[in-house]
Protein backbone atom coordinates (compact mmCIF):
# COMPACT_ATOMS: atom_id res chain seq x y z
CA UNK A 1 0.00 0.00 0.00
CA UNK A 2 1.41 3.64 -0.78
CA UNK A 3 1.10 6.22 1.63
CA UNK A 4 -0.82 8.60 -0.50
CA UNK A 5 -3.76 6.03 -1.00
CA UNK A 6 -3.56 5.02 3.00
CA UNK A 7 -3.75 9.48 3.26
CA UNK A 8 -6.62 9.80 0.89
CA UNK A 9 -8.76 7.17 2.10
CA UNK A 10 -8.21 7.82 5.77
CA UNK A 11 -9.19 11.69 4.94
CA UNK A 12 -12.33 10.20 2.66
CA UNK A 13 -13.33 7.85 5.27
CA UNK A 14 -12.49 9.99 8.48
CA UNK A 15 -15.45 12.64 6.95
CA UNK A 16 -17.41 10.32 5.90
CA UNK A 17 -17.82 8.85 9.49
CA UNK A 18 -18.13 12.06 10.84
CA UNK A 19 -20.76 12.95 8.45
CA UNK A 20 -22.94 9.96 8.40
CA UNK A 21 -22.81 9.34 12.21
CA UNK A 22 -23.70 13.04 13.19
CA UNK A 23 -26.50 12.30 10.70
CA UNK A 24 -27.71 8.77 12.65
CA UNK A 25 -26.57 9.32 15.80
CA UNK A 26 -27.03 13.44 16.64
CA UNK A 27 -29.97 14.14 14.77
CA UNK A 28 -32.02 11.29 13.49
CA UNK A 29 -31.64 9.16 16.45
CA UNK A 30 -30.81 11.51 19.17
CA UNK A 31 -34.04 10.91 21.23
CA UNK A 32 -33.33 7.08 21.25
CA UNK A 33 -29.79 7.62 22.50
CA UNK A 34 -31.28 9.88 25.26
CA UNK A 35 -33.77 7.22 26.44
CA UNK A 36 -31.69 4.31 26.71
CA UNK A 37 -28.85 5.98 29.21
CA UNK A 38 -27.68 4.09 32.24
CA UNK A 39 -27.89 5.16 35.75
CA UNK A 40 -24.72 7.00 35.20
CA UNK A 41 -25.73 11.14 35.43
CA UNK A 42 -23.48 14.25 33.96
CA UNK A 43 -21.65 12.56 31.70
CA UNK A 44 -22.84 14.16 28.49
CA UNK A 45 -21.60 17.09 27.58
CA UNK A 46 -23.90 20.46 26.67
CA UNK A 47 -22.25 20.91 23.60
CA UNK A 48 -20.30 17.75 21.47
CA UNK A 49 -16.71 18.44 20.84
CA UNK A 50 -16.96 17.84 16.89
CA UNK A 51 -13.38 18.26 16.69
CA UNK A 52 -13.12 15.17 18.99
CA UNK A 53 -15.04 13.01 17.49
CA UNK A 54 -13.31 13.91 13.92
CA UNK A 55 -9.87 13.33 15.20
CA UNK A 56 -10.99 10.32 16.85
CA UNK A 57 -12.54 8.91 13.43
CA UNK A 58 -8.88 9.29 11.86
CA UNK A 59 -7.56 6.12 12.74
CA UNK A 60 -10.87 4.02 12.33
CA UNK A 61 -10.98 5.14 8.80
CA UNK A 62 -7.35 4.14 8.33
CA UNK A 63 -8.07 0.91 9.51
CA UNK A 64 -10.83 1.04 7.32
CA UNK A 65 -8.65 2.23 4.45
CA UNK A 66 -5.57 -0.89 5.33
CA UNK A 67 -7.82 -3.53 5.02
CA UNK A 68 -9.70 -2.42 1.85
CA UNK A 69 -7.00 -1.24 0.05
CA UNK A 70 -4.51 -4.61 0.98
CA UNK A 71 -7.31 -7.08 -0.78
CA UNK A 72 -6.32 -8.47 -3.76
CA UNK A 73 -7.99 -7.09 -6.79
CA UNK A 74 -9.33 -3.75 -7.44
CA UNK A 75 -12.02 -2.29 -4.68
CA UNK A 76 -15.80 -2.35 -4.77
CA UNK A 77 -17.99 -0.12 -3.92
CA UNK A 78 -20.14 -3.61 -2.24
CA UNK A 79 -16.72 -4.95 -0.69
CA UNK A 80 -16.05 -1.35 0.67
CA UNK A 81 -19.75 -1.39 2.34
CA UNK A 82 -18.78 -5.07 3.78
CA UNK A 83 -15.22 -4.32 5.52
CA UNK A 84 -16.80 -1.28 7.04
CA UNK A 85 -19.38 -2.78 7.92
CA UNK A 86 -17.73 -5.64 9.73
CA UNK A 87 -14.97 -3.12 11.00
CA UNK A 88 -17.46 -1.31 12.05
CA UNK A 89 -19.57 -3.94 14.52
CA UNK A 90 -16.55 -5.39 15.39
CA UNK A 91 -14.84 -2.28 17.04
CA UNK A 92 -18.02 -1.15 18.83
CA UNK A 93 -19.54 -4.22 19.61
CA UNK A 94 -15.98 -4.85 21.53
CA UNK A 95 -15.93 -0.95 23.11
CA UNK A 96 -19.73 -0.92 23.99
CA UNK A 97 -19.96 -4.40 25.58
CA UNK A 98 -16.43 -3.63 27.50
CA UNK A 99 -18.15 0.08 28.03
CA UNK A 100 -21.35 -1.50 29.92
CA UNK A 101 -19.52 -4.27 31.82
CA UNK A 102 -17.40 -1.19 33.78
CA UNK A 103 -20.24 1.86 33.60
CA UNK A 104 -23.57 3.07 34.05
CA UNK A 105 -23.24 5.12 30.77
CA UNK A 106 -25.69 2.72 28.78
CA UNK A 107 -28.37 0.46 29.41
CA UNK A 108 -28.12 -3.17 27.60
CA UNK A 109 -30.64 -2.25 24.88
CA UNK A 110 -28.14 1.05 23.53
CA UNK A 111 -25.36 -1.32 24.16
CA UNK A 112 -26.88 -4.09 21.30
CA UNK A 113 -28.19 -1.82 18.89
CA UNK A 114 -25.24 0.47 18.92
CA UNK A 115 -23.07 -1.96 16.87
CA UNK A 116 -25.30 -2.93 14.31
CA UNK A 117 -25.78 0.82 13.84
CA UNK A 118 -22.45 1.91 13.35
CA UNK A 119 -21.72 -0.95 11.12
CA UNK A 120 -24.05 1.20 8.92
CA UNK A 121 -21.98 4.23 9.05
CA UNK A 122 -18.80 2.26 9.16
CA UNK A 123 -20.10 0.59 5.93
CA UNK A 124 -20.82 3.75 4.42
CA UNK A 125 -17.05 4.91 4.98
CA UNK A 126 -15.91 2.23 3.74
CA UNK A 127 -18.27 2.19 0.17
CA UNK A 128 -16.69 5.58 -0.26
CA UNK A 129 -13.44 4.71 0.58
CA UNK A 130 -13.41 2.01 -2.11
CA UNK A 131 -15.05 4.10 -4.54
CA UNK A 132 -12.58 6.83 -4.19
CA UNK A 133 -9.37 4.07 -4.09
CA UNK A 134 -10.70 2.59 -7.21
CA UNK A 135 -9.96 5.88 -8.99
CA UNK A 136 -6.85 6.08 -7.61
CA UNK A 137 -3.63 4.24 -9.51
CA UNK A 138 -2.02 1.56 -7.64
CA UNK A 139 1.96 2.45 -6.88
CA UNK A 140 4.19 0.01 -9.17
CA UNK A 141 5.05 -3.34 -6.91
CA UNK A 142 8.39 -4.03 -7.09
CA UNK A 143 9.80 -7.42 -6.32
CA UNK A 144 13.11 -7.70 -4.25
CA UNK A 145 15.59 -9.24 -6.23
CA UNK A 146 15.75 -13.34 -6.14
Amino acid sequence: MDMKRLAIGTIVGAVTIHAAGYLLFQVALVDFYAMNVGSATGVERDVTLQWALAVGNIPLAALITYCIDSRPGAPTIAGGFVTGAVIGFVVWFHADFIMYGFTNVWNLTLTIVDPPLSAITRGIAGAVIAAVLAMLPKAAQVRPAE
